[in-house]
C-alpha cells in the first residue's frame, strides 16, 4: 500500500526464507499438540536496576545483559518460557518484551549476535537468526539518523491474543492466505493493533490501509479500525494482489518494499514452524527508532500531535533504552 526504495536481499535472509518458509504447513491438529506439549522450564528471573524508571503501571524498559554467556542463557530461557504452558499468564508480557529487546539489541551489533546465536541449545539458533534477519530487514527500510520528533499516536492495549488468532483462522479459512502472514502483518503494521493513529501516507486502522484502497469493492468491510474488519480485508486484499499464486507478490501490493515482505515472512515461519512462537509476538511492544536511540513507547502513550523526543523523554523517561 505504501512505496519505498528495494535494494538487493542478503544471503542469510534468502537463505532462511527458501529453507523455512517453503516447508509444508503441519496439519492443525499437529501444530496444536506442539503448542501444547508439556515443558519443564524453571521459573526466569528477568535483569532489573532498582534505580531503573518504571511506568504508572511498575514496568520497566527490559535490560540485556552486558556479558554475552549470561544473555545467551537468558534468550534461551525466556524463549522456552514463552512455549511453556505453565508460564503464569501475567508473566507473559515482560517476558515478550525482554524478547523483543534482546533481539532488537543484538540487531545492530553482528559479532555479538553471531556469539550469542552460536552459544544457544540447537533448538532456539534458527529461530534468533529469523528474528535477527526480520529485524535487519527493517533497519534497512530506515536507512540513516532516526527522527527527532515522535508520532502522534495512541499506544493501547490490543485485542486479546485467542481473539485475534481466531480473526486470523477465519480470514485464512475464508481466502486461503496463511494465518501466520495475516499475524505477521498485522504485527509490523501496528504491534497487533497497539498503534491508533494515522500514518504520514494516511493509513488507518490495525492492518494500516489507505481509506482509498478500503474502498475498493470486494475489499474493506465494517470498520477500518476494527481489528475483524481490517484482518478480513486485509486477506481478501493479498489475494488480490496474487497472494494465493506467490505470497511475496501480495506482500509487494501490500507494502511496495522487498524488505517488508522478507521480514514478514521471516516472522511467519517462525509461528508456522512452530505456532507457540506466536505467544511471543503478540506481546511485543511499540518501539520507535529515533535520533536518540530505541525508545519504548508503551500502553498509554497519546499525543495528539507530533511531539519532539527531547520533550517528551523529560517527563517519560521510562522510554529511554537503559541498553548501551
Amino acid at each position: 500500500m505504501r512505496s519505498r526504495n528495494v535494494l538487493i536481499v542478503s544471503a542469510l535472509t534468502a537463505t532462511l526464507l527458501g529453507g523455512l518458509w517453503l516447508k509444508p504447513k503441519q496439519p492443525r491438529a499437529e501444530a496444536e499438540a506442539f503448542v501444547t506439549a508439556p515443558v519443564v522450564t524453571a521459573p526466569v528471573t528477568l535483569p532489573a536496576q532498582a534505580t531503573q524508571p518504571k511506568t504508572r503501571d511498575g514496568r520497566q524498559y527490559p535490560l540485556v545483559p552486558a556479558d554475552t554467556t549470561e544473555l545467551t542463557m537468558l534468550l534461551a530461557a525466556v524463549e522456552q518460557a514463552l512455549r511453556d504452558p505453565a508460564t503464569p499468564a501475567d508473566e507473559l508480557p515482560d517476558l515478550g518484551h525482554q524478547q523483543q529487546v534482546i533481539y532488537r539489541v543484538l540487531s545492530t551489533d553482528q559479532p555479538r549476535a553471531q556469539a550469542v546465536i552460536n552459544g544457544l541449545p540447537p533448538r532456539w539458533r534458527s529461530v534468533a537468526e529469523r528474528h535477527l534477519a526480520a529485524r535487519r530487514e527493517f533497519v534497512r527500510m530506515s536507512r540513516g539518523r532516526g527522527p527527532s520528533m515522535l508520532p502522534g499516536w495512541r499506544i493501547i492495549q490490543p485485542e486479546a491474543a485467542d481473539k485475534l488468532l481466531s480473526y486470523y483462522r477465519k480470514a485464512e479459512a475464508a481466502t486461503g492466505i496463511e494465518w501466520e502472514v495475516l499475524a505477521a502483518v498485522n504485527l509490523v503494521e501496528t504491534g497487533m493493533g497497539r498503534i491508533d493513529g494515522v500514518s504520514v501516507a494516511n493509513a488507518q486502522g490495525p492492518m494500516q490501509f489507505l481509506p482509498t484502497t478500503w474502498a475498493e469493492p470486494g475489499i474493506g468491510a465494517g470498520s477500518i479500525r476494527d481489528p475483524h474488519d481490517a484482518i478480513q480485508a486485509a486477506a481478501r486484499y493479498l489475494v488480490r494482489r496474487g497472494g494465493l499464486q506467490d505470497i511475496r507478490r501480495g506482500l509487494w501490493g501490500y507494502n511496495n518494499s522487498d524488505y517488508y515482505g522478507r521480514a514478514v515472512l521471516l516472522y511467519a515461519s517462525l509461528m508456522k514452524e512452530d505456532p507457540a512462537a506466536y505467544t511471543g509476538l503478540y506481546h511485543w511492544e511499540i518501539h520507535f527508532n529515533a535520533a536518540a536511540g530505541d525508545l519504548w513507547l508503551p500502553v498509554g502513550y497519546n499525543q495528539p500531535q507530533r511531539i519532539s523526543v527531547q520533550e517528551y523523554l523529560q517527563t517519560n523517561p521510562t522510554s529511554r533504552s537503559p541498553n548501551r
